[in-house]
């Protein structure tokens, strides 16, 4: 198992590397391997922060990477939470989106090792070489992968695009945002899984602790307006971040935070966009996969640990949301 195997553990190539490796699922669970807590990790973040990236400054091996791969997969179909499988899908993809462009745009290897990753590599994964094409510094999607990989929104409707002969143009960014789509698909196919019992009986205690850090104060479910003004600081801070140029200004758990605070107002991707006043719709990408609020903001708490927050509760509130209400009378 490769360095592109753990950063990719949905890799036909890392699903046939378990299967060679002839791993048992039940001894993994059962003696306790660190494939499960890092699989724990993995869909925790993943819930709460939007991201699967590691935690400890310790990094894991890349076989242990990879085995948290199918036993996070197990996991999320146990944990009790609405949306649970969309949303780990989501961020399983949306780390893998980092990791790609990272090696595509700056061509910069994994800390595991390994050569940097092609896109051609990736349209090969994904059966898409024969249906997308390079032309200059943009490229060329056949219509019908375009319209089936393409999220929406205003940005992504035909009648905005070039098309010409049965393919549409695209920048590299755009393609980056369909593979990410690819991703996500492939990432949920499946789920939610049937665990049987010899499986789900020792990981009980795993998924109570992904259920409880899933636990948050009881914070207002509605709002009649939208008011930047009345924002908690934390919430203020991000958004200057993703105004900001610099794009690496706001963290991927950041930007799940702030999206979802967003979405949980009523704002809908194209309201998240004219707030922002973004050069791209990542962020409104994020606000469309949450559904309007399906995902509830991180708990204080929670933006503490992941250093989205450097205040001590705001004064007593525990939720964002808990803050904005108060502000909004």
């Amino acid at each position: 198992m490769d360095a592109h195997h753990a950063r990719y553990p949905f890799f036909e190539s890392a699903r046939q590397a378990v299967g060679e490796a002839d791993v048992d699922l039940v001894t993994l669970v059962r003696e306790g391997h660190p494939a499960v807590e890092r699989g724990r990790e993995r869909v925790q973040r993943a819930l709460v922060a939007g991201d699967v990236e590691q935690e400890s400054d310790q990094r894991v091996d890349a076989r242990t990477e990879v085995l948290s791969y199918p036993i996070a997969r197990v996991l999320v179909s146990l944990v009790d939470a609405p949306g649970a499988v969309e949303k780990y899908a989501a961020s399983e993809a949306a780390t893998a989106h980092e990791r790609f462009v990272e090696e595509f745009e700056r061509g910069r290897q994994s800390t595991l090792g390994g050569d940097p990753l092609t896109v051609e590599t990736v349209l090969r994964e994904f059966d898409l070489a024969s249906v997308v094409r390079s032309r200059d510094d943009d490229y060329r999607v056949a219509v019908g992968t375009y319209l089936d990989l393409a999220p929406s929104g205003d940005r992504w409707r035909l009648v905005t695009r070039e098309l010409a002969d049965g393919w549409v143009t695209v920048t590299r960014r755009d393609l980056y945002d369909l593979l990410e789509r690819a991703i996500e698909r492939r990432v949920a196919e499946g789920l939610p899984l049937t665990v049987p019992d010899e499986i789900a009986d020792p990981l009980a205690p795993v998924v109570r602790d992904v259920e409880s850090a899933l636990a948050t104060a009881t914070y207002p479910r509605s709002f009649d307006r939208v008011d930047p003004g009345s924002f908690p600081p934390c919430m203020q801070h991000l958004l200057e971040q993703a105004r900001s140029e610099d794009e690496d200004a706001l963290s991927s758990s950041g930007r799940f935070a702030l999206v979802s605070f967003l979405a949980a107002l009523g704002m809908d991707a194209d309201a998240v966009t004219t707030l922002v006043g973004a050069t791209d719709d990542s962020l409104a990408y994020a606000a469309e996969r949450l559904d309007g609020g399906l995902y509830p903001p991180p708990s204080c708490a929670t933006m503490q640990a992941y250093g989205d927050c450097d205040e001590e509760g705001c004064a007593g509130f525990d939720h964002p949301l808990e803050y904005y209400a108060a502000a909004l009378e």
